[in-house]
């Protein structure tokens, strides 16, 4: 585990700005020391890389928080297209610095304004973004949570640990029981009424991030106690079929 300021050490982030993505929701660190102090691993340090290539994309921090909670994430089409746009860059600044190598050697006449010009690289990035902005999942989720203020979403995020609370509570039981198999249809029918659309198969794959690590499991296990994580992921997977 690395404390906020270890991280912003190795990564270049800086603290105030870890803090902001903790405050919005869309990088929570992995647990708490006791101290109440903010703690990260690898899988919380995975996770600020996509949200850093998807800055390069242009994407705002609300639409990548969209995004990355959507269960239409699709970390390889992510990375394709994070790579190609790296790419247009690299070549919009290699036009840039022979056009400027040519301005030095010339004593800076050159009237040919082409090498200012960024229409591929905007292109791509506006198909790149239009492409995660049309999955249904994401329509979904950014018409419900339209004009939602601050307070409203940190409200609806701890009604969702309230539900991995009572996982806890049960966790020593079979998670096929009555019980924990009632918490997993009641978590269903919430992320449905506040979220997205949450279908079986939705449903499954949610559970199966919840249990991987991360800070998604750091985040249920600190609501529910150690081991709630994995636990709520095998009530999912039963209750899936």
């Amino acid at each position: 585990m690395m404390t906020v300021h270890q991280v912003s050490q190795r990564t270049g982030v800086s603290i105030r700005t870890l803090q902001y993505y903790d405050r919005i929701g869309l990088l929570p660190p992995t647990a708490y020391s006791e101290a109440g102090y903010r703690l990260y691993d690898e899988g919380a340090l995975e996770h600020l890389q996509q949200i850093l290539l998807f800055r390069e994309l242009e994407f705002s921090l609300k639409e990548i928080r969209r995004i990355l909670q959507s269960p239409d994430f699709d970390r390889e089409l992510a990375l394709q297209q994070q790579i190609r746009l790296l790419t247009l860059k690299r070549e919009h600044l290699d036009h840039l610095i022979t056009f400027a190598r040519g301005l030095q050697s010339t004593g800076g006449r050159n009237m040919d304004f082409t090498a200012f010009d960024t229409a591929k690289l905007d292109a791509y990035a506006k198909q790149a973004k239009e492409q995660w902005q049309d999955t249904a999942a994401y329509q979904e989720f950014s018409e419900k949570s339209k004009g939602r203020s601050k307070e409203t979403e940190q409200g609806l995020a701890q009604g969702l640990m309230d539900i991995f609370r009572e996982f806890g509570t049960c966790r020593d039981q079979d998670p096929g029981a009555e019980a924990p198999q009632a918490l997993v249809q009641r978590l269903q029918g919430y992320i449905s009424e506040h979220y997205y659309t949450c279908t079986r198969e939705i449903l499954g794959s949610l559970g199966e991030m919840y249990g991987a690590g991360g800070a998604f499991t750091g985040n249920i296990d600190k609501a529910g106690g150690k081991g709630t994580a994995s636990f709520a992921r095998e009530a999912i997977r039963i209750f899936c079929g």
